[in-house]
């Protein structure tokens, strides 16, 4: 499958290379892609076959995009990139936005329903934003399972989404649907305790469990 990531931080980085060696055909858009192929913080992923490319290209040769912006400027980079080039495809959404004072950027509503409202014709999901990106791809490396979530409208883009986090690690039982793209509020908001708990337990390495009840 063709990947294109919108992003080339520390996230992006460290989900091209885990897809990359996934068997997946992976490239990172980037504004100044010259400059970013000689960046020795993305040595790994390149090494790993991820090419750099800008962000136009990168979404319009890929059958899922990525974005890994930051929150506050993911609705204008993806714009930027390509609206129409966009029109149809999955878009997966791991972004989370923060304001200047460390709260959340979207409040009342999400990143995540921010992108699909703005590209009503993109099939939006939500996921791995409630791990740090260490996490993301090294599951197996909990004491115990951890539950990831998605949000979204698309069932289709959901499989595919789930095909995707399958191949980072995720066991399919680990993966839970908790429906349309409002969800996603749920999902971002979390940040919020994500960091008060890694300040609690000193370490950001940690995974959340949904624990039904007994004899369910």
């Amino acid at each position: 499958m063709k990947i294109g990531i919108l992003g080339t931080g520390t996230v992006g980085r460290t989900l091209a290379t885990a897809w990359a060696h996934a068997g997946h055909a992976v490239v990172l858009g980037s504004r100044r892609p010259d400059e970013a192929v000689a960046r020795a913080d993305l040595s790994a992923a390149i090494a790993a076959g991820v090419g750099v490319t800008d962000p136009a290209a990168a979404v319009t040769d890929a059958d899922v995009v990525v974005n890994a912006t930051p929150g506050t400027v993911s609705v204008s980079a993806l714009a930027a990139a390509g609206a129409a080039a966009l029109e149809g495809k999955v878009l997966l959404d791991v972004g989370v936005g923060f304001d200047e004072e460390g709260g959340l950027s979207h409040p009342g509503r999400s990143l995540g329903e921010e992108i699909q409202r703005a590209f009503p014709g993109t099939r939006v999901v939500k996921s791995l934003v409630t791990v740090d990106r260490e996490l993301m791809v090294a599951p197996d490396s909990l004491a115990g399972p951890s539950t990831l979530f998605l949000s979204g409208e698309d069932a289709d883009a959901k499989h595919t989404v789930t095909g995707l986090l399958t191949d980072l690690g995720w066991p399919k039982d680990s993966l839970l649907d908790l429906g349309g793209i409002t969800t996603a509020r749920g999902q971002e908001h979390y940040a919020l305790l994500f960091m008060g708990i890694a300040e609690a337990i000193g370490s950001y390495g940690f995974g959340i469990r949904v624990v039904p009840p007994a004899g369910s």
